[in-house]
């Protein structure tokens, strides 16, 4: 992998001189500024990206894609906010950008569709100017490597991806526990709650098998996480468990909160629960339901608020013989679909905590 050739604006900013003292005690204290240039991440300017993250306590959202369109709303959000952002492709969701004509026979369409919206963020990522990581979602066993086995086979697989992957510097994912509910075909409602809960031996399992082989790594620890959304009480985070799994690694490794966490199944929940698994070392939030309804709520007052202009081709409230073009023409309503999943992404900035993070110096 390559990252995209861009100067970007925001590491490298240079300060005026300052007194020894004060840049010698300024060494000790973790830096505010965005580590990495603007464009796509990788390596270890993304190690830099998620260390960065945890120590300013913050999160990043990574939204899940089907479209271009909502590739670039996304990123909009993101230059609007100043923030870095993830975008996220799952199986279907690639499968879909390659087109639903084409049969997915040995994941061809998947693989193809990943691959095309890949090339599509790294050829528009650079003009937003802010820093853009490329993602996969839920690889489950048949698909590729580390999520939805036992634990023992799961650790196993993902030792021997990641010795793999480290060579190149790719980043890998372990998800430990069962993410509840329905997704991309998977469908986990059915499983007991208590599967929905990851013990603190079971993460820092993961830590031990992985960090000796590389520190690209991140957990998806289960902590009661659906996907989807429901009605309040159907469903109970604990994000406080958390802290619990960093302060046992912490013990058994001696690195202060050693953990990169990622918040699986973020759609629907409060802003307090967020705020406490943040705080507790997650660096990435997955988000997609909520980002899908925001992309359908936009269409939907467009539609609402110009309903007299889409009967027909021809011949609206303004007269028998007006013409709709204007009203019917995909990159309008499209354009309204977009700006509400802007907004959508601009909230989830907000409540992971990250506020302007790369206007910060």
């Amino acid at each position: 992998c390559s990252e995209a050739a861009h100067p970007g604006r925001w590491a490298g900013r240079k300060s005026k001189a300052e007194p020894a003292a004060v840049a010698e005690e300024k060494k000790t204290e973790p830096s505010t500024a965005c580590p990495v240039k603007s464009g796509v991440v990788v390596g270890d300017d993304l190690l830099a990206l998620f260390k960065w993250a945890k120590e300013q306590s913050f999160a990043i959202p990574a939204v899940n894609y089907v479209a271009s369109s909502s590739v670039n709303a996304v990123l909009e959000s993101a230059a609007k906010s100043e923030n870095p952002v993830i975008v996220q492709v799952s199986q279907g969701g690639g499968a879909f950008y390659c087109g639903k004509g084409i049969k997915d026979d040995g994941y061809k369409a998947t693989i193809a569709g990943s691959i095309a919206l890949a090339k599509h963020v790294r050829a528009v990522a650079p003009m937003y100017d802010v820093p853009v990581v490329i993602h996969s979602d839920h690889c489950a066993k048949n698909w590729y490597a580390c999520t939805s086995m036992v634990d023992e086979e799961n650790i196993e697989a993902c030792k021997k991806h990641l010795t793999k992957m480290a060579k190149m510097k790719i980043w890998l994912e372990m998800e430990i526990g069962i993410t509840g509910g329905v997704e991309d075909g998977v469908d986990n409602s059915g499983v007991s709650k208590d599967k929905l809960y990851t013990s603190s031996e079971q993460v820092y399992a993961v830590y031990e098998a992985l960090a000796p082989i590389a520190p690209y790594f991140s957990i998806a620890a289960a902590f009661g996480n659906v996907h989807g959304v429901y009605k309040p009480g159907n469903v109970k985070l604990r994000p406080e468990l958390l802290g619990q799994h960093q302060e046992y690694a912490a013990t058994k490794s001696g690195s202060p909160k050693p953990l990169y966490l990622v918040f699986h199944g973020g759609s629907g929940s409060t802003a307090d629960d967020i705020k406490t698994a943040v705080s507790n070392g997650v660096v990435k939030m997955n988000i997609d339901t909520d980002t899908q309804w925001a992309y359908w709520e936009g269409l939907l007052k467009f539609y609402k608020s110009k309903e007299g202009y889409l009967q027909g081709q021809i011949g609206n409230p303004e007269g028998e013989d007006k013409p709709n073009k204007s009203f019917y023409d995909p990159r309008k309503w499209l354009r309204e679909c977009e700006a509400s999943m802007t907004k959508r992404v601009e909230l989830a900035f907000q409540e992971l905590g990250a506020f302007e993070t790369l206007s910060k110096s």
